[in-house]
């Protein structure tokens, strides 16, 4: 970690959706400030013994280290300049500073002599917590919950998008506007011929923000009607829907561009892909489905987040099938695994035999031979994994052969009877399902194929638009 120069310094940037709430009161502003590039000290409090109490238990799956490791990457996705990365090991939870005073008056001298301009906890913080441990310090502090937002601030490009971390921006700051403007601590006169106090300007603000929450929730129940037309419209094509999810930096952007020959943002860094992208992908036999990219998750995701992008998150949980991207090479696979599996089952998926998650291990390009050999050993006694590399291609032939067969589980082989002029409807039968087999005869053509529930119903429906079943 390089420190910078004497001649940096804090810098605050006004975004889209984010401006200084002290000087204005635009539509659209959400924090009263915006760190870019300053000098951090980030922090991982942990407790060397069972939890209890308001101390959160988190994975034991994850070391405090790795947590840790964790923290920085984030850090390193925003371009702030970390200068040293520290672990607190805790006996009890100081209600107050959540971290003991004495424990932070050494880290006010270790912030003195490195010219540290910002301190990161990675953990969440109460209002006044983080008020109180900014009063001992005498410098800015953010917690995790923070952090996060603030990346996907950076990341959000489409209107949608952009809505959604602005809501959980404004969601996150309505209980920390007293710690951020102690200058507004002052009321102003009222109206009427009593007089009185008035409203004071941090009600007035909060009132304000409350405003701007409604607006912005009625524009994103829009936003989940339209979503919810589309995903109608993809059912009447016949299409299957096939949802990627996975920890953020998977490798679930690079896997989507292999497949669809798109272009979407692929690099090594935490929360690259935001906004969600939908690709045809092609099958076997000419079959086609739909991909989707959905945004990473992490470990204790912001509930401000989760709530904001329900109405993405819903198109993972409406999917025909979940693709659960791993990262096999990442030595924290299977805490990372528990950590998905734990949001998705908070937005409504249900676990058992007809659980529709099909696993993909992707970056086996960076295992070693030991470690290759036991991920396929493991995967041999699994009935749904794929074991690839979207990078070198490895497996990913395999791997929709796959997708192909899972798609047609359940599917039944059928004969269709066509007429001579139903060209179009024959053309349509070979588009949305697998034809293992054709007979011309003197009065039409006999197409035999594999078809889902879906298919053999709207046959039946309108047989004079797709043929007539005949066996």
């Amino acid at each position: 970690m390089t420190k910078r120069t004497d001649s940096d310094h804090l810098k605050f940037r006004k975004k889209k959706i984010s401006l200084d709430w002290g000087k204005s009161h635009n539509e659209g502003d959400v924090s009263p400030y915006q760190v870019v590039g300053a000098n951090v000290l980030v922090l991982h409090p942990f407790h060397k013994s069972r939890p209890s109490g308001k101390l959160k238990a988190t994975s034991s799956l994850r070391t405090p280290e790795a947590r840790l490791e964790e923290a920085v990457s984030l850090c390193l996705a925003l371009d702030l300049n970390v200068i040293d990365s520290i672990l607190i090991r805790l006996t009890k939870l100081t209600p107050a500073t959540y971290v003991g005073q004495g424990k932070l008056l050494e880290l006010a001298d270790i912030i003195a002599l490195e010219k540290i301009e910002l301190v990161i906890f990675d953990c969440e913080l109460t209002p006044g917590q983080q008020r109180n441990i900014e009063r001992l310090l005498k410098i800015k502090v953010i917690d995790r919950t923070g952090l996060i937002l603030e990346i996907f601030g950076e990341r959000a490009q489409t209107k949608e998008g952009v809505l959604q971390v602005e809501l959980a921006h404004l969601t996150y700051q309505k209980s920390r506007l007293v710690r951020s403007w102690t200058h507004l601590e002052r009321q102003r006169g009222g109206f009427g011929f009593l007089g009185g106090p008035g409203e004071s300007q941090i009600e007035s603000d909060r009132r304000m923000i409350g405003d701007r929450i409604s607006r912005i929730g009625k524009q994103l129940d829009d936003v989940s009607k339209t979503r919810s037309l589309h995903r109608s419209g993809r059912k009447k094509s016949q299409y299957p829907v096939v949802a990627m999810v996975g920890y953020t930096n998977a490798g679930k952007s690079t896997l989507f561009n292999y497949l669809t020959d798109a272009d979407v943002m692929a690099v090594d860094l935490l929360f690259a892909t935001l906004d969600p992208t939908m690709r045809e992908i092609d099958l076997a036999n000419g079959k086609k489905a739909i991909l989707s990219d959905t945004v990473g998750f992490i470990s204790s995701l912001p509930t401000q987040l989760v709530a904001a992008f329900k109405a993405t998150l819903e198109e993972v949980i409406e999917a025909d099938l979940i693709l659960h991207v791993r990262d096999i090479s990442h030595p924290d696979t299977e805490a990372q695994k528990e950590d998905v599996m734990t949001i998705l089952l908070s937005l409504g998926l249900e676990e058992g035999p007809d659980c529709r998650i099909y696993e993909v291990w992707s970056k086996i390009d960076q295992l070693d031979d030991e470690q290759r050999q036991a991920c396929e050993n493991l995967a041999s006694f699994k009935h749904n994994v794929s074991l690839l590399s979207a990078v070198t291609g490895e497996g990913c032939d395999e791997f929709r052969l796959a997708l192909n067969d899972i798609l047609a589980k359940g599917a039944k082989i059928v004969k269709i009877a066509y007429g001579h002029d139903q060209g179009a409807a024959m053309a349509w039968l070979y588009q949305h399902s697998e034809v293992i087999d054709r007979e011309d005869t003197e009065n039409g053509t006999i197409l035999e194929a594999r078809l889902d529930e879906k298919l053999i119903g709207r046959i039946e429906k309108d047989p004079s638009l797709v043929g007539r079943i005949v066996g």
